[in-house]
């Protein structure tokens, strides 16, 4: 079985204003709508795909948290956005009401840093009830980075023992030097997502990454609409690693965060 742990999707009225001009060095694997979402991944042997919300001011928060909260069950996972700008009392009514079971923080589209206090006031509460992913990390290479900084990873996962974290991009998009010294190696999962894919960065380096931080916290994830899933799939499974490992990889350990039941008889998770 295979989660896609990294999956962006909008309703079908805002998603091409929401994928914005396409960023130079980056291309689209899809339009951004749940349809073609579900199309892409089911074509790539993908079961579920973890959908995160990113409400960019406090006021989108609920319409962000229903809209994934509405996706299909049977093919999506929705993950809910949360906001500093709002308490952390509403933050969690917001994530609870629309059933979700982890969020997404993207500090760049959200306009605050991982220091901020507000943020972690939110992060306490979430403590032992949802999974947390974080964008670490420029926008792109050689970009500006004061908001997402590995360095604030850490920080947040020394203070934060209790969270269950997914440090995304391997813990340090464009910065895997930082990753390594500050997010590697710490009691969170990192996700597997590079746009424009793994195949770009040196797979031995790849293969370092992992097995100094453990296959068993490695989840697999793409970005979608920003990686080709068949691709990033293919590029996992050419690393070398044992048969165990790549399998735990591609959805064995994102079951076990999201303590999904899988049926015995079709494989199937639930």
């Amino acid at each position: 079985m295979i989660i896609d742990g990294h999956v962006h999707v909008w309703p079908d009225k805002i998603a091409g204003r929401a994928l914005g001009a396409p960023t130079p060095g980056l291309r689209r694997f899809g339009d951004g709508t749940v349809a073609d979402a579900a199309n892409v991944l089911a074509s790539a042997g993908i079961d579920r795909g973890i959908c995160l919300a990113v409400a960019d001011t406090p006021e989108r928060l609920e319409a962000a948290n229903r809209f994934v909260g509405s996706l299909d069950p049977g093919q999506f996972i929705g993950f809910g956005s949360i906001h500093p700008g709002r308490t952390a009392e509403e933050n969690l009514a917001s994530l609870r009401e629309n059933g979700l079971r982890g969020v997404k923080v993207h500090p760049l589209f959200q306009d605050f840093s991982l220091d901020d206090r507000r943020l972690w006031n939110v992060l306490d509460a979430l403590q032992g009830e949802f999974v947390a992913v974080f964008h670490v990390g420029p926008e792109h290479r050689g970009g500006e980075n004061t908001r997402a900084t590995p360095a604030m990873m850490r920080a947040i996962a020394l203070n934060f023992p209790r969270l269950d974290i997914v440090a995304c991009h391997f813990g340090g998009y464009q910065v895997l030097d930082e990753a390594l010294e500050y997010v590697v190696g710490l009691p969170v999962h990192l996700d597997t997502s590079w746009p424009p894919g793994i195949g770009t960065v040196d797979r031995a380096r790849i293969r370092s990454v992992i097995e100094r931080h453990g296959a068993d916290r490695i989840v697999f994830a793409t970005d979608w609409p920003m990686a080709d899933p068949p691709a990033e799939i293919e590029a996992i499974r050419s690393l070398g690693l044992p048969d165990e490992d790549v399998e735990a990889i591609l959805g064995g350990n994102f079951a076990r965060l999201l303590r999904l039941e899988v049926d015995a008889t079709t494989g199937a998770k639930r």
